[in-house]
């Protein structure tokens, strides 16, 4: 994997329409050259969000309280609230590089990080004849810990990864997370028994030469 520097960009709690509007400013000015690559950290409020293509059977109650927007990314339903790590990346791909070699290439960093926090993980292989498959699962339990959802406009990529830290996974459990009716997610302290926000935010940024 090449040197790929990004520049880091911090927040704590963000409403996810607020985000979405900056996110929006940062890849213009990215696709204008106006900015370098960045990695933007912070967490939302609790949301679903789903992809243009999620089907309407996945959605959750809505006696559960919890808004569901649709986004711009790739991807199926994800679910986002307190104790989740987001990572946004504002990233210009090189000639010939498509969006999917970059979600690999996000994939294994955050193994890495993980691996760091003493977790091990692995991405997995999209099976033949399925929707890309994307994210990252514990090698030991082979839970979901990350969901991964991206595109590209004008060679600049938007949206990111969604990693569970110490947050409330019940949510999860009210809608079909990833178009993935079996999965199980989980989070670094329901694997570890405990997990460090600070600690977390860390170890992925150092994944991502960001700083």
């Amino acid at each position: 994997m090449r040197a790929r520097p990004l520049t880091l960009v911090q927040d704590e709690l963000v409403d996810y329409d607020q985000a979405m509007e900056r996110m929006t400013d940062l890849v213009g000015r990215r696709q204008r050259d106006e900015r370098p690559d960045t990695l933007w950290l912070l967490s939302h409020p609790s949301v679903y969000t789903i992809g243009r293509r999620t089907p309407i059977t996945h959605l959750p109650d809505p006696t559960r309280g919890i808004p569901v927007l649709e986004t711009g990314r790739g991807g199926q339903l994800t679910y986002h609230g307190p104790g989740q790590l987001v990572g946004y990346l504002i990233v210009k791909l090189d000639e010939g590089e498509g969006i999917v070699d970059y979600v690999r290439e996000v994939e294994l960093r955050l193994v890495e990080a993980l691996g760091k926090l003493g977790l091990a993980a692995e991405r997995r292989d999209t099976p033949p004849g399925s929707e890309l498959l994307t994210g990252v699962w514990t090698t030991e339990t082979g839970r979901k810990i990350i969901s991964i959802g991206m595109r590209q406009s004008r060679g600049v990529t938007s949206h990111g990864f969604a990693l569970n830290v110490d947050g409330d996974l019940t949510p999860w459990d009210w809608a079909i997370a990833c178009g993935m009716p079996d999965v199980d997610m989980t989070s670094l302290k329901r694997e570890l028994g405990s997990a460090a926000m600070d600690e977390v935010r860390a170890a992925v940024a150092t994944a991502f030469e960001a700083g």
